[in-house]
């Protein structure tokens, strides 16, 4: 880890400070009348969420953690737990589905994912930016509505909703965005 002075604190770092490791979220330098300039920074913690507003003086000093980017397979769902394999190691890794959000839904056998790890914890969860996946059931077309305009509700295979065009039915395969959760094109 090396250690960074207050003003080269920018969002998207990662920084180890008050015994935790925080996500900087936004930084915003002043420069009042009287005074030394400082850094305002909106920090986040990784572990649990909370959101913390600092300011940070040119000659303060803070530690900057560096992530690991490791590419894991997800193999299966085991109760409340989802179950990866490293692809270098094939070591095996369980996490809890809360640690994937709602976005758990979207993941399938053999799907490629990448992990920010820090000392051997993982800290976030990429997923494809998209998947594909079968309508299993839509709303029927109301007549009378513009087809640039409209959409009508769909069941993914996954049990997620999503909005589609009136010209998607059942049976359909279609590409969604996981990180929007929403309908992007038909599938080829």
């Amino acid at each position: 880890m090396a250690k960074i002075s207050g003003n080269e604190i920018r969002p998207g770092l990662m920084i180890e400070y008050d015994g935790g490791l925080w996500a900087v979220v936004k930084t915003v330098t002043v420069k009042p009348g009287k005074g030394p300039a400082y850094n305002q920074a909106e920090l986040k913690n990784v572990r649990d969420g909370r959101k913390l507003n600092n300011r940070f003086s040119t000659d303060e000093r803070v530690e900057e953690v560096k992530l690991e980017f490791r590419d894991f397979q997800y193999l299966y769902r085991d109760g409340d737990d989802l179950v990866f394999m490293n692809s270098e190691s094939f070591e095996q890794m369980t996490l809890a589905a809360d640690f994937v959000g709602e976005r758990a839904a979207f993941l399938q056998d053999n799907m490629q994912v990448t992990l920010r790890m820090h000392e051997e914890t993982p800290i976030s969860i990429k997923l494809p930016d998209q998947v594909v996946l079968e309508i299993v059931e839509a709303d029927p077309v109301i007549k009378g509505q513009s087809a640039s305009s409209s959409y009508k509700r769909a069941k993914l295979e996954n049990g997620l909703d999503i909005l589609v065009p009136p010209f998607i039915t059942a049976g359909e395969r279609v590409v969604v965005d996981t990180n929007e959760v929403t309908y992007l094109r038909r599938a080829e």
